[in-house]
């Protein structure tokens, strides 16, 4: 077993267990990938304030997200077929973020469904939604997942229209994958993942097949999910969702300051800064960029949270030090979950918990609570100067 310092270094042992096209899933943006790299590089312009002579004992990461204690401000985002980058893959995530201490948040797309998820964790978990024109299974799946016991509801806003994802075509993305002699060939290497995946029953999106009336089967489920994205979503239909679904909403895919008042006027509990970790618009600018504008506008009225770009304890400890409460992360878990399962996502918190609790003692603050712009050096064009 190699010695893991590093998210980096799961991101490696995932790229040689799992099959190209779900850890190209992972690793990918729409078009060229500009934001997709921009999410990333941009943290790395920040700096840090080294401070010494303080004093670093009885340090805490401990906060509180829509008001639930959490070890440290970090909540597990929904990705898309988890369960194809390690067999039951939602059901081992959620695990881990329950014993660690931080939410877990089910993606609509997901392998494992609703009901596997929450008998397999005994616990309250976050829900995503995708708007789909099918109204019934909107309904319908919002009604399972308040019988699951979710305790929030994470509605994404910047899927109305699918973003072009060039590897995710040239990879033949299916779930489960299609048996092309290109992909035979490359899934006999990966042995160990397919293994696992003989000994679950769940290869396909479950929360959709056996629930959607007219996605029965592989066929017809391809051809559901190209054309259910909802191209209506505007205010009035959310302010629609949110009565329905009675309970905390964390509206997910806000990058315009205009778009976040329009949020808190909605009546929400928290927003995630978002441009879908850079698969949806290519050319915005990076989740970090826009934090601070957005906090500066809404930050006193609702929660404001971020993802995109978050590789590291030192990136949730910037995020944090430019106003948002808490952040959500996908591929950082995600590649301790192809690379090593339950214990790879574990090892991912650790390593993300690790990383921000020593960054924090280092620039002079023992709470996280405390942690503010004080301990950064900000470029003073970081946010931009645009005509």
């Amino acid at each position: 077993m190699p010695v893991i310092t590093t998210i980096d270094d799961l991101k490696q042992m995932h790229r040689r267990r799992a099959p190209k096209m779900f850890f190209d899933y992972c690793e990918s943006g729409s078009w060229t990938e500009q934001t997709f790299r921009e999410n990333t590089s941009d943290f790395d312009k920040l700096r840090l304030r080294q401070r010494i002579a303080v004093d670093m004992s009885n340090r805490t990461l401990a906060s509180t997200m829509i008001g639930r204690d959490v070890a440290m401000p970090v909540a597990l985002a929904p990705v898309g077929m988890t369960g194809m980058q390690c067999a039951d893959g939602e059901i081992k995530a959620a695990r881990a973020a329950l014993k660690f201490g931080v939410p877990y948040t089910l993606s609509t797309m997901s392998i494992c469904s609703i009901e596997d998820v929450a008998k397999a964790t005994k616990a309250p978990f976050w829900f995503q939604l995708y708007v789909m024109r099918d109204e019934e299974f909107v309904d319908n799946i919002i009604n399972r997942a308040k019988h699951a016991g979710c305790d929030a509801l994470v509605l994404t806003l910047d899927l109305q229209l699918l973003g072009q994802r060039h590897k995710d075509l040239k990879n033949g993305l299916s779930a489960p994958p299609k048996l092309t002699p290109k992909t035979i060939l490359n899934i006999a290497t990966k042995w160990s993942w397919g293994l696992e995946m003989l000994q679950t029953k769940n290869r396909s999106f479950g929360n959709i097949v056996g629930h959607a009336k007219s996605a029965t089967d592989m066929s017809s489920l391809s051809s559901w999910t190209a054309e259910q994205f909802e191209p209506k979503l505007d205010w009035g239909m959310i302010a629609r969702l949110k009565e329905k679904w009675g309970g905390k909403l964390i509206l997910k895919g806000i990058l315009d300051v205009e778009d976040a008042k329009k949020a808190v006027a909605v009546g929400c509990d928290a927003i995630v800064v978002s441009n879908h970790g850079g698969r949806q618009l290519d050319g915005a600018l990076s989740a970090i960029r826009m934090l601070p504008a957005i906090v500066a506008a809404v930050g006193t009225q609702t929660e404001v949270l971020m993802d995109s770009g978050i590789r590291s304890g030192q990136d949730i400890l910037k995020a944090r030090a430019l106003g948002a409460h808490g952040v959500m992360i996908g591929r950082a878990y995600i590649y301790g979950l192809g690379a090593m399962g339950e214990a790879g996502v574990t090892k991912s918190l650790e390593i993300l918990a690790r990383e921000m609790d020593l960054t924090m003692a280092l620039c002079g603050k023992r709470d996280i609570a405390d942690v503010d712009r004080d301990v950064l050096l900000v470029p003073k064009d970081f946010e931009g100067d645009w005509a």
